[in-house]
Parts: C-alpha cells; structure tokens; sequence
C-alpha cells in the first residue's frame, strides 16, 4: 500500500500522521520539539519514514512563504530558509506548502469549508497565519505570500515590525497573554478569556481593542475577496464566543450592507488542520491549491 507521509513542522513543534488512499483519515505518528537545525530535522524526518515506510508521497506544512519544493522565507525556523526538501524522503514525490493554506486545503476538502468555493482562514495563535480560496482554488500570489492578514494594519502611526505584522501584535496569543497580565495579573489569555466570558469588567474591556483589530482587518479582507464565509482556526478559535460580538461590531460597522451577514465559524480541525492538508497535498501532488 502507498504511504503518505504528513508533516507539520512549526516553530515549537514538529507533527507527523500517515495517511493512505484517499487521504479519508490521517493517523497521528507522534508530536516532537521543533528540530533545532536542518540535520535534525532530516534525521529525525528520515527515522520517522523508515519506522513507517514504505512512504510515497511526502505532503509538508511550514510556517512561512514556499516556491515549489523550497522554502524561501521561514520566519521561527530560519535554517530553513532557502533550502529545498524535495530529497527529503528519498523516491517519495514531496509537496509542501505554508500551514495556515494547507489548513484552509483540509477545511476546504474535508471541514468547515466543504462545497464552498470562496472563502478565508484566519488561524489565530502564537501569530496570526491565513489563506483565502478563490474561485475554487488557494490563492499563492507572486511570492507564495498572498493574503498575509497578520500584517494588515489599521493604525498609520505605527512603526511597524521586520518579523511581526500590526495583527499579530495586537490580536494574537501573545497580545492576549499580555493584556491579561495587565488587566488581571493572569498567567495567560486563556484567563483573560474566561474572566471575559463570566462577565469580569476589567476582561471585557481588555479584549476590545484585539477583537475590534481582528473585526477591522476582516472587514478589509470580506470587502476585496466578497467570501462566502470566514473561518476561525488556531488556539484562539475556542474562544471565539467570547471576542464574537466586538469582533463582529466592527467588521460589520466597516462593510457595506451586502456585506455584513457574511458567515463566520470555526474551523473542523482545530490544531490538526494543517497535518491533514499536508496529507491531502501529498496526495494531490504538486498542484494541490487546486480544490474544485
């Protein structure tokens, strides 16, 4: 039988599933640290291939821009950058792809996007990954980078970042860890979140500014791309309940009245959305944005 192996490599942590056929079901293999160079990461690759083999296709998700086999700009994991992993499963045919568009693939072919042929992925942890489909079809872009929407920006004063967008630094895991230290002198933003949702004041106040940013950016994205709906991924997508109505407050107050009703939802996969793209990417091979 052929293998397929699935890769999800980020910046803390490398995934592994198999998947065979028709890709119907990937079997989680195990969950590791991040390599912390590209011989480890080969090594371990090769181990974890020959502990499974025979493996035939090799689908991989990254956390940053993609050409074809090669990495061009990996921001956590710079060894990576500029290298091609088309060897990196000897005789196994390779398709790799940024994660938050392998995501969008695995909710577009299997999840919450089945039989839509517009629509955007916002996955939100750490950082802020995204991915639109169009016309059927994930949107690359000159650079591999279209549709980044951590990087939108709805503040002209500010200075700007090298490694990290205005979104991401606002809206994210990491502003949220912040602003409940802040707010409530909470661990993190999971408190943060459930202070919100029991109706604490000082919480509430705290997340309007990251859910009226992450409204904001939207309502840019919903009003050039006109999606059928928007999904939301990553760790923050659990407490979507709690940033919804500000969230949607101002997407709504910045679109027009065909606009606003657009739908919004979580995403099927949660956590394991980009290892099931890679699985269906190495199935499809290297046209895999293709998704009707």
């Amino acid at each position: 039988m052929s293998l397929i192996l699935a890769l999800d490599l980020g910046g803390t942590h490398l995934r592994a599933g198999l998947a065979a056929g028709a890709v119907a079901d990937v079997r989680p293999v195990g969950r590791w640290p991040a390599p912390r160079d590209l011989a480890a990461f080969r090594a371990h690759v090769g181990e974890i291939a020959a502990a499974n083999g025979p493996i035939a296709r090799v689908g991989v998700a990254v956390p940053g821009l993609t050409e074809g086999p090669r990495c061009r700009w990996i921001p956590n994991l710079p060894w990576l950058d500029g290298v091609d992993l088309a060897d990196l499963v000897p005789g196994a045919e390779l398709a790799l792809g940024n994660d938050s568009q392998l995501a969008l693939l695995a909710e577009a072919t299997q999840g919450a996007a089945t039989r839509l042929n517009d629509a955007i992925l916002l996955s939100i942890g750490t950082g802020i990954g995204s991915a639109v489909l169009a016309d059927g079809r994930i949107v690359k872009g000159a650079q591999s980078g279209a549709c980044s929407f951590g990087w939108a920006c709805a503040d002209w004063t500010d200075p700007g970042h090298p490694n990290d967008g205005w979104l991401e630094r606002v809206a994210a895991g990491r502003a949220l860890d912040a602003l409940a230290a802040k707010a409530l002198g909470a661990a993190d933003g999971a408190r943060l979140i459930a202070a919100a949702r029991a109706g604490d004041d000082k919480a509430l106040a705290a997340i309007a500014k990251p859910a009226a940013a992450i409204g904001t950016a939207l309502a840019g994205a919903v009003a050039l791309l006109d999606p059928q709906a928007v999904l939301i991924t990553g760790g923050v997508a659990s407490s979507l309940d709690a940033l919804a109505p500000q969230l949607l407050a101002a997407m709504r107050r910045h679109l027009p009245s065909h606009l606003k009703g657009v739908d919004i939802r979580a995403g099927r996969f949660g956590g394991s959305a980009a290892l099931i793209g890679a699985a269906i990417a190495g199935a499809a091979g290297a046209d895999w944005r293709r998704v009707r």
